[in-house]
């Protein structure tokens, strides 16, 4: 791992209307536009939609790095994540991101240390860390 601090730059670009090219360097581009509750045509990636994807994935890479340095083998984990936006007395914001973790593991791996290990990547992702949302954690564990 690089030193701290890290930092990660974003260029956005955009014309009177239309999508925001949202770019960095050596990534695709993502196209963003206002969603439908905002008045936006739908159907682009949004800054709200990009923050919720951005708690799924960072769930999802920090569980996968905790279970390989943690020798806790799975076959698959699902993550469905719903950003709650609502107004805070005068501010709108995202008041809690509910996340739903459904994870499938081999047969002989304990249910007790694949939930412990669920809640360990809630508690250390950074991106839920940087918010004042409310952080609402359901897992379910499986064997395949």
């Amino acid at each position: 791992m690089h030193p701290f601090p890290h930092h990660y730059t974003v260029t956005g670009h955009a014309s009177n209307n239309g999508n925001v090219t949202l770019s960095s360097e050596g990534l695709d581009d993502i196209a963003s536009e206002a969603p439908a509750e905002f008045g936006g045509p739908g159907g682009r990636w949004s800054p709200e939609t990009l923050l919720t994807a951005a708690v799924a994935d960072c769930f999802m890479l920090g569980f996968r790095a905790i279970a390989n340095a943690s020798k806790l083998p799975f076959t698959e984990l699902s993550v469905n994540v719903v950003g709650v936006l609502d107004r805070d007395g005068r501010v709108m914001k995202f008041t809690e991101m509910q996340i739903q973790a459904t994870l499938v593991v081999p047969e002989e791996v304990s249910h007790e240390k694949a939930e412990k290990l669920l809640e360990k990547a809630e508690e250390s992702c950074l991106i839920t860390n940087s918010m004042s949302a409310e952080i609402k954690l359901q897992t379910s564990v499986s064997t395949a």
